[in-house]
């Protein structure tokens, strides 16, 4: 077992405090690692060392920003097998998906460098403006916000660490991260990546431990410009009141709709519906939580979906033969199925799952629920789907925005004049047509509209939020054409 020390800065300390805790299996809470708690004050070291980090990093040219960045992606590539090991012990996601994720940190990296190289302004036609000559020519430029602190959970602890980490860094920011307290040895084998490939000191500091106590601190300060968040809705609001005058990206919570429609694909539908509903245990913003079926092919769609999900392994998420590994813990497992529990006793039907064994839980499919019931409105982020019936393209519609999220939905339907109403009407950030809502390219736009959040990931977006931008207007003295 290692002990993980805090990185400030670029350089590896010690906590000021001395304090160390556990990183446990939620599998078998065998302790696969050791890592510092920080405190206030090295909080106030990694903000210090981030202003001068800032000031050198802004500076450093595009073309040697991306030489860095392209190295960390290669050592992200060739150390890929590790870093799928440690996602897999720590966050209990089965090693086939910890593969997964793993493999995809490379080219988010390189993604991000060459979307931080182009940071293109724009002309200004300033002469259509009434009174002015040609005598003046404008132009916008982007430039790094400086210092960003960036906060992320435990359900994609590669994925959702570069998803910010990576623009940030490309654009020329200082970065501070507050991984998952869960789930903080992927983020620091990722950091190493950037270390080892050149990154200058003081441009990235790794703050392990609370996330109330650190995550206050980090985004009240007034020297953060910029502050990236994924999380529940319940911390996004509470970030929104304290943070002040700055940049906010708040990736919150979820209840995907998935609308299937009496003309639909149903092996399709039912194929990517017992794949989107149990990635990862079901703990994805974008994970399908709810079906709503035309009535008139209930009895089709779940004899078709039923064999699909009771197909779904569970078990040791080291084993190849595992295909859902475990909740984050046997409290989340438990809490998850309370929830079932209670939708039963308000009249839905447990087709199939539901059962615990620690943190382990069997796929489950939930039938019979009333769209307007609490499992169906609140985010669940756990292995079960709720299904609800409809009788019209409108009355599904209608129930797909019947929460007070809207990140991701999905449609299967082969009637296109359904499927743009759908587009036009469904209120979510992302929506897609003949797949469910988890599907995700890691260039695409990605944010949910009402109680899901504000801003875009995505790292071309991502980029953008993490600049701003700056108007220059050169002024002449007229003359006279001759």
């Amino acid at each position: 077992m290692q002990r993980k020390q805090l990185l400030i800065g670029g350089l590896w300390r010690e906590p000021t405090n001395a304090k160390f805790e556990e990183i446990r299996s939620p599998f078998d809470q065998r302790v696969i690692g050791e890592v510092s708690i920080a405190g206030l004050s090295d909080v106030e070291s990694a903000l210090v060392a981030a202003e001068k980090g800032a000031h050198l990093w802004r500076r450093t040219p595009a073309h040697k920003r991306v030489t860095i960045l392209l190295k960390a992606a290669a050592l992200a590539d060739e150390r890929a097998e590790e870093i799928a090991q440690i996602i897999s012990a720590e966050n209990g996601k089965a090693i086939g998906e910890a593969r997964g994720e793993a493999s995809r940190s490379g080219e988010i990296i390189r993604l991000a460098a060459f979307e931080g190289s182009q940071l293109y302004g724009s002309t200004l036609p300033l002469d259509a403006n009434v009174g002015t000559g040609q005598e003046k020519i404008g132009f916008t430029l982007r430039q790094p916000v400086g210092i960003v602190v960036a906060i992320s959970p435990f359900n994609y602890p590669a994925l959702l660490v570069l998803h910010k980490l990576a623009p940030a860094l490309a654009a020329g920011n200082a970065v501070v991260l507050k991984p998952a307290r869960t789930t903080p040895l992927t983020a620091l084998a990722l950091a190493q990546c950037f270390l080892d490939a050149g990154l200058p000191e003081g441009v990235l500091s790794v703050l392990t431990g609370s996330g109330a106590e650190l995550g206050d601190a980090l985004v009240s300060d007034k020297r953060v410009r910029k502050v990236s968040f994924t999380g529940s809705t319940v911390t996004g609001e509470h970030i929104s009141r304290i943070a002040g005058i700055k940049k906010l990206s708040l990736e919150l919570g979820a209840s995907c709709p998935v609308i299937v429609l009496k003309d639909a694909d149903l092996e399709l539908a039912t194929n990517s519906i017992a794949l989107g509903g149990y990635v990862n245990a079901g703990q994805v913003c974008i994970s399908v939580q709810r079906v709503i079926v035309d009535e008139s092919i209930m009895a089709d769609f779940l004899n078709l979906l039923a064999p699909k999900v009771s197909a779904i392994t569970t078990g040791d998420p080291g084993s190849v033969d595992t295909k859902m590994g475990t909740l984050i813990s046997a409290k989340e497992a438990a809490r998850v199925n309370a929830t079932i529990q209670k939708a039963v006793a308000d009249g839905a039907k447990l087709l199939m799952g539901g059962q615990i064994d620690g943190s382990i839980m069997q796929p489950t499919i939930l039938t019979h629920v009333d769209p307007r019931s609490s499992i169906a409105q609140d985010e669940l982020f756990g292995p079960a789907i709720a299904v609800s019936s409809a009788t019209s393209v409108a009355q599904a519609i209608d129930l797909a925005n019947s929460t007070s999220y809207g990140l991701g939905s999905g449609v299967f339907t082969r009637d296109v004049s359904a499927a743009i109403q759908a587009a036009r009407e469904i209120d979510s950030g992302i929506i897609d047509i003949n797949w469910t809502p988890l599907w995700r390219a890691d260039l695409m736009p990605y944010g949910g509209l009402k109680s899901s959040g504000i801003g875009k990931e995505g790292v071309r977006s991502a980029v953008e939020e993490m600049t701003e931008v700056k108007t220059v207007v050169l002024h002449g003295q007229p003359w006279n054409p001759a």
